[in-house]
């Protein structure tokens, strides 16, 4: 793993995040959308916010991703079963409030994504010409 700046990432990173921040905010009622799929994109995201500083195997690095998921994910069954409230609204949006499987199956489902987008990208990459 080395750090390295990937211009690419950067603007798939920033494209993710105001696609994540409607979705957080204008779809509120969307229901599955702001639930599932929004966690999916989430992991997605890290991912590529990884991806723009370091440079590494896409398999760490979505392992990564989704490990970011899943240790937040904790902290909301944690919190739940201290019985904390998180005060600040939009970090509660951010973060989330409410544990859920569905949500580690959506982080899941990103951390795939990652694999079937980007280990055809890296192949195509290192092929002989």
């Amino acid at each position: 793993m080395k750090i390295q700046f990937n211009p690419r990432a950067l603007a798939a990173a920033v494209l993710l995040f105001i696609v994540l921040v409607v979705i957080a905010t204008v779809g509120a009622r969307w229901g599955w959308v702001r639930s599932f799929l929004g966690d999916t994109l989430a992991v997605i995201w890290v991912y590529y916010v990884f991806k723009t500083v370091l440079r590494a195997p896409v398999l760490l690095l979505a392992s990564l991703a989704f490990g970011v998921g899943a240790v937040v994910e904790f902290g909301q069954y944690l919190t739940a079963h201290v019985g904390w409230r998180i005060p600040n609204p939009v970090l509660r949006v951010v973060l989330g409030s409410t544990a859920d499987w569905w949500d580690v199956a959506a982080y899941a489902m990103g951390g795939l994504a990652v694999l079937a987008i980007e280990l055809p990208l890296q192949r195509r990459r290192t092929a002989p010409r």
